[in-house]
């Protein structure tokens, strides 16, 4: 997704500020809150509720970060361009078309961040927040929020939400839940997490183009404006098209990328180069590997398994190689130290983007949350080998 790099005083405000957390919940010498079972080890902050590390096997048995971040914690909260790294962002992840939405015929104004829309419910969503621990043990983790009315403009009423993260033979299991406590308020989230299954390691390339990628429940997908903004339209990828990911098991990320229509596939006239879009995901079994990203290089595949509706597609093309890689786990010393445009992919399991300004697809009431409605999600990641 493409991020402003507008940021508010507040969240300067809360970085200055140790999070306090309640007695017994500590996290380590690091600075990290880690869990770890067999074949997995995952690290947190209470910042957003942010995933730091992941490590996981690859082919030869050693244990790869296969999640991008920084080393230093401490900038998460300043960092100006916000990308959101393996966050919640929230209420309302993704865009809000026009900065703008109904409820029960009250229109509510948002925040513009992104152009003429809003991103992620605006600069002060709950990728910037910090989250309080609630539970802890060796192989799961709870982070909680209580988010005020207006809290991040234009969203009313209180919601209170948690996320447990959890981890089970080489499984990263993430659920979460949010409660609207005193009137409808649109809610919608999702883990944000990035990924480069080599960890930057590649010598040939830190791009993510040579990592496959299949969704073989996702031969359909929202057209976007220049924005990224869905236009209402749903449309279906012909075998072997720029957006088809269903069709073959085993197609390169980049499969397109010598199509002339490939820079620019994900809109800002052109600017964008590859993927920054929804998948549907439609007549999946029950408990269903819904998408594989796997690298012949490390050897190390990912399965997703999701209970929402779709999944985010980011092909980082907004990374400009300002920022660096995690160098203690990630890269090859003075070389593929960088995060550069193309060489990551952020996977968003969630519910239709600006589906609470599109009643045609039905979704109200997957979005729209009043008292006494909870809303959950629950997906996991497995990781093996290819």
């Amino acid at each position: 997704m493409r991020f402003s790099t507008t940021f508010i005083m507040a969240s300067v405000a809360q970085a200055a500020a140790v999070a306090r957390q309640p007695e017994g919940f500590a996290p380590g010498a690091d600075g990290k809150y880690t869990i770890s079972a067999p074949g997995i080890k995952a690290q947190f902050i209470p910042y957003g509720a942010t995933l730091t590390n992941l490590f996981v096997k690859d082919k030869n048995g050693d244990d790869i970060d296969v999640v991008l971040g920084y080393d230093d914690i401490d900038y998460y909260p300043v960092d100006p361009g916000h990308p959101v790294y393996n966050a919640i962002p929230g209420r309302y992840a993704n865009r809000i078309g026009n900065g703008k939405y109904s409820i029960d015929g009250v229109e509510y104004t948002t925040q513009k961040n992104d152009g003429d829309n809003t991103l992620h419910s605006g600069t002060n969503n709950w990728s910037f927040r910090f989250w309080d621990v609630t539970a802890l043990s060796e192989d799961s983790i709870t982070f909680s929020l209580l988010d005020k009315s207006n809290s991040s403009l234009g969203f009313f009423g209180d919601v209170k939400s948690s996320v447990t993260y959890s981890v089970t033979d080489s499984t990263w299991k993430i659920k979460i839940t949010a409660d609207s406590l005193d009137q409808k308020t649109p809610i919608l989230l999702t883990q944000h997490t990035y990924f480069n299954l080599d960890a930057y390691r590649n010598p040939a390339t830190p791009l993510i183009w040579d990592h496959t990628l299949h969704l073989p429940y996702s031969s359909r997908y929202l057209e976007a404006d220049q924005g990224a903004l869905p236009t209402g339209e749903i449309l279906t990828a012909a075998p072997g098209s720029i957006n088809d990911f269903a069709s073959a098991a085993d197609l390169k990320f980049g499969h397109s990328r010598s199509d002339p229509k490939f820079q620019g596939n994900c809109g800002a006239n052109g600017a964008c180069e590859g993927y920054n879009g929804y998948w549907l995901i439609e007549d999946a079994p029950k408990d269903a590997v819904v998408l594989t990203l796997a690298s012949e290089f490390s050897g190390v595949k990912a399965e997703l398994k999701t209970d929402q509706p779709g999944v985010v597609i980011y092909s980082c093309s907004w990374m400009d190689g300002s920022a660096d890689v995690k160098a203690s786990t990630q890269g090859l010393g003075d070389k593929n130290n960088k995060v550069v445009k193309s060489s990551c992919v952020a996977i968003e399991a969630q519910d239709y983007p600006d589906g609470i300004n599109k009643p045609e697809w039905g979704r109200l009431d997957k979005q729209i949350f009043g008292p006494g409605q909870q809303y959950v999600q629950e997906t996991s990641w497995t990781f093996g080998l290819i």
